[in-house]
């Protein structure tokens, strides 16, 4: 509401300069004034130094968001070890894009300025090409751009190649639907089983094919936990829609797409711990809890709960807008040490075992339903059908008889 009264506002504060200024063109009436809307010499060395203070604006702004927004981006440290190419790749893309923007720019308001039409009779050189410099402003681009594709390939082959034939890779699927997402670790095995949305009943809410060999040691949870140092291969699927895995500290996204699997593997080199103690991530975290604290303060003045303060954890968000929660489609990404990994495994249960957990409890609530009694029936029977029209002289007749 706010942002829409603001715009308002300067909407009419627009129209009232716009007016402001047709009054002042009438006051000028009768007065020797140069109306042919031609820039005159004057106009173009105004128009000049203004260039040159867009310029500077320009720049000013620049180190101003480098200053103040520096620290907000991830770069320089990646949780993955293939991050520290992506890394590279982005921080050479920058630096780049700065250093052309910065000589461009300068040239262009430079020339603006020097050529701005302030003198009399002066007037622009014209010719219709220049082979020589058609040549250096097409070669720089091209080798620059040709640079930059080749470290880019270079980056996306060392991160995309995946040996699958590598037995110390594990193998982990990540489940997106409409608003979640699932894990499932392919147990001792390392091999998946089979999987398709016709099977999902149940407790079995990824469509795991239970017949499957593989299957039977799969383990599903709602949390995912990787080993730092081990290389981990993640194959997706979709339930639904168009979903996309991203993992921003490990520099990895994925399209997850119905009716197809994707994969994207990397290797976690930086534990949850290590990374909530790095200097930087102290820092972040204690900036947004201060945040925290300020909204809090005024979430409990109005009579509502306080925030909880922030602790810092990796997560798996969705990158594609996949409906009206997409928002809160996250899922809790903890990276342990070996070890830690291990203890957790081994207090995870398999899917086959909690179906078959599943049904013992349904079989033994069935059994320990209270059979009815044949005399339990009769009567049930004799009150529905008194209840009847006309059961009067049925019911007299029947006792009749039974007392025969």
């Amino acid at each position: 509401m706010t942002t829409l009264l603001v715009i308002i506002v300067l909407i009419l504060l627009s129209v009232a300069l716009w007016q402001l200024t047709k009054i002042f063109d009438l006051t000028q009436v009768g007065e020797s004034v140069d109306d042919s809307q031609v820039a005159n010499h004057n106009d173009n060395n105004i128009q000049g130094y203004l260039m040159f203070g867009f310029l500077a604006f320009i720049y000013i702004i620049t180190i101003y968001c480098v200053v103040y927004f520096g620290n907000l981006p991830l770069l320089d440290h990646s949780a993955s070890e293939h991050g520290v190419l992506i890394d590279g790749l982005m921080w050479t893309t920058l630096i780049l894009i700065f250093v052309v923007q910065t000589i461009t720019q300068a040239l262009l308001h430079y020339f603006a300025f020097k050529y701005r039409g302030h003198k009399p009779g002066m007037k622009a050189l014209y010719y219709a090409d220049n082979d020589k410099l058609e040549f250096v402003w097409s070669a720089i681009p091209a080798v620059v751009l040709a640079g930059l594709i080749l470290y880019g390939l270079y980056a996306w082959t060392n991160i995309m190649y995946i040996d699958e034939s590598d037995k110390d890779m594990m193998v982990i699927e990540v489940y997106g639907k409409q608003f979640q997402w699932e894990a499932r670790y392919a147990g001792e095995d390392n091999v998946l089983g089979k999987a398709n949305v016709r099977y999902i009943e149940g407790i079995n809410t990824m469509g795991v094919d239970v017949a499957d060999p593989n299957a039977q040691d799969d383990i599903t949870t709602m949390e995912l936990h990787i080993p730092k140092g081990k290389k981990v291969l993640f194959k997706f699927r979709s339930q639904d829609v168009l979903h996309s895995a991203y993992f921003p500290h490990f520099r990895a996204q994925m399209n997850v797409v119905p009716g197809m699997v994707t994969q994207f593997a990397f290797t976690p080199i930086h534990t949850t711990a290590e990374m909530r103690e790095m200097p930087f991530m102290v820092e972040k975290v204690a900036n947004i809890n201060k945040i925290r604290a300020k909204n809090s303060a005024k979430a409990i003045e109005k009579g509502e709960s306080a925030l909880d303060p922030y602790a810092f954890d990796y997560f798996i968000a969705c990158n594609k807008i996949c409906g009206a929660s997409h928002y809160n489609m996250q899922m809790k990404v903890v990276v342990d040490t070996p070890e830690d990994f291990r203890r957790w495994m081994q207090q995870q249960s398999t899917l086959m075992s909690k179906i078959n957990e599943q049904k013992a409890n349904a079989a033994e609530e069935g059994l320990n339903q209270p059979a009815k009694t044949s005399n339990d029936e009769i009567v049930g029977e004799q009150q529905a059908t008194a209840s009847a029209p006309g059961a009067t002289e049925s019911a007299a007749s029947t006792s009749s008889t039974s007392t025969k």
